[in-house]
Formats: structure tokens, C-alpha cells, sequence
């Protein structure tokens, strides 16, 4: 085994002397009471695009779940391993959160993949390829489209994933309960890397920019 990368630990050095030290208690009251964050955030594995950092959240606030292209897959109670479904019933069943956001973003290297129909598998296993099959339907109609520019064929691809993930999340029965109850708001996100721009989906399915000219709204305070 290797020696721990020097870059880590400097980031580990300067956390605890900057945020961990400004948010002391903060971390002592989550570790006294438990977690209690309002949203689930169903984002990708990109390095790019962080949700905490989008969304200048502290401790606490989101349960945070990534994976490749951020995708949901539907309800499928097989006795397999389903690492993304088991978050989702933790986060509802146990965390009661208020919102789940899946969010994506521009320039994903999974729909990228998954648009590409030469591309070859990374391993024997090919569990990219695998993972992609669950929007491949999509892509096989969008990566046929001559009338759109490649780029503007990812960035629809991008969005049309999200909105598969939501109709995915809504076979999950205690997701749909909980929605149908007004206990839970999901919502679908949409961040484009290179400028910063936040896409939400609106009631029709389609993304719009926010009005951020609102006031902002204080995140709550967790009080000791």
C-alpha cells in the first residue's frame, strides 16, 4: 500500500483549522442528535460538478448520493445489490427528507458514452456499459437525430435522463406515498459546467432558468 496522497492530508490540515473550526459545534450537535438534511440529492460521479458546493450547503443538509450520469433506476426488489435504490429508501424511510433532486449536468462523460454506439467496453464486465442501458432507449432515438449538432444531442440526452430518473423514482411505492401525500417535492436539476447556469425542470417537464433576484432564503440553523 502507498502512503496517503500529501495532497489529501494538506486538504484535511486546512479543513480543520478553517471549517471545522468555524463550525465546531455545528459538528458536535450532528454528532450528539443524529442527521436531519432536507434534501436528497441524486447527483453525478463528476468531479465537476459537487453538489454541496453548488448549492453552498453545510453539514448536515444534504444526503448526497452519486453515481455515473446520476441516474435512478426503477424499483426492482430482486435480492440484488442496488446501492442507489438502498440510499433512496434510507433517505425517505428513515431520514423523512423533504426533497429529492436528481440533477445532472453539462458535458457528462456517461451520456456522452452512452450516445456513443462504438464505443467498447472498459472491462469484462462493461458495468458503464450496463449502467448505461438504462437510458440507452433514449439515446438510441436522440444519437440518430441528423438535425441536431452533437453537443446539442448530449445536452437533450442530459435532460431527457433526468426526466427518466424521476419517472423511475416514482416506481419506488414509498416515494410515490410520500409524494401523493405532499410529503416529499421531487425536482429535477440541470448544471451547465462551463458557465455556471443552473437549469431547474418546471411542472411541464421543461428546464427554465430560477428568478435570482429573489431574496435568498437563510438555510436553517441546526441549534445546539
Amino acid at each position: 500500500m502507498t502512503d496517503f496522497p500529501d495532497r489529501l492530508l494538506a486538504g484535511y490540515r486546512n479543513f480543520m483549522s478553517g471549517r471545522y473550526s468555524d463550525e465546531r459545534e455545528r459538528y458536535r450537535v450532528l454528532a450528539d442528535k443524529g442527521q436531519k438534511p432536507h434534501t436528497l440529492l441524486i447527483a453525478c460521479c463528476d468531479s465537476r460538478a459537487a453538489p454541496e458546493t453548488i448549492f453552498d450547503c453545510g453539514p448536515g443538509e444534504m444526503f448526497v448520493v452519486r453515481n455515473v450520469a446520476n441516474m435512478v433506476p426503477r424499483y426492482e426488489p430482486d435480492g440484488q445489490f442496488h446501492g442507489t435504490s438502498a440510499a433512496i429508501e434510507y433517505a425517505v424511510q428513515v431520514l423523512e427528507i423533504d426533497n429529492i433532486v436528481v440533477m445532472g449536468h453539462g458535458r457528462c462523460g456517461g451520456i456522452q458514452a452512452a450516445l456513443d454506439p462504438s464505443m467498447k467496453p472498459l472491462s469484462p464486465g462493461d458495468f458503464i456499459g450496463k449502467w448505461m442501458g438504462l437510458v440507452r432507449p433514449a439515446a438510441e432515438q436522440i444519437q440518430n437525430n441528423d438535425l441536431m449538432t452533437q453537443a446539442e444531442r448530449q445536452t437533450a440526452l442530459e435532460r431527457v435522463s433526468i426526466r427518466n430518473s424521476i419517472a423511475n423514482l416514482q416506481t419506488f411505492p414509498f416515494v410515490r406515498k410520500h409524494d401523493e401525500e405532499g410529503k416529499l417535492g421531487i425536482h429535477g436539476a440541470w448544471f451547465d459546467i462551463s458557465t455556471g447556469e443552473l437549469w431547474i425542470m418546471d411542472s411541464k417537464g421543461d428546464f427554465v432558468r430560477p428568478n435570482l433576484d429573489e431574496p435568498p432564503i437563510e438555510a436553517e440553523q441546526i441549534s445546539a
